[in-house]
């Protein structure tokens, strides 16, 4: 009983040291505190990360209507906008990016 207990107890703490948050990359960070010094958007504010084509991706959505929703590697480069605009499908650059990125999770939300 007790090593069935031990082991219940070690997975636990295995899989939450495995769900912890990702270093979020510097530039990413400095973007959205760039963010936080404007007024509230509508919609708020809101960078989602994915994996995308094997490596890990950023997507900050548009301050207002008709705006593309960019997404950048981890060093910041912009990547392509796989939606918003006037039509909502973005630039067309990555237009496979909604049938094939993986959602990994939220890093920020404006919740001022």
């Amino acid at each position: 009983m007790k090593l069935i207990f031990f082991a219940a107890l070690l997975s636990l703490l295995l899989a939450g040291k495995c769900n912890k948050d990702e270093k979020t990359p510097d530039c990413v960070t400095q973007r959205i505190e760039q963010i936080k010094t404007q007024p509230k958007w509508n919609p708020p504010a809101e960078v989602n990360q994915y994996s995308y084509k094997g490596r890990n991706v950023y997507l900050f959505n548009s301050p207002c209507c008709d705006q593309y929703n960019e997404l950048i590697d981890a060093n910041c480069n912009s990547i392509c906008a796989p939606s918003g605009g006037i039509t909502g499908k973005g630039d067309g650059k990555c237009a496979d990016f909604s049938s094939t990125a993986i959602h990994v999770r939220l890093v920020w939300k404006d919740d001022r």
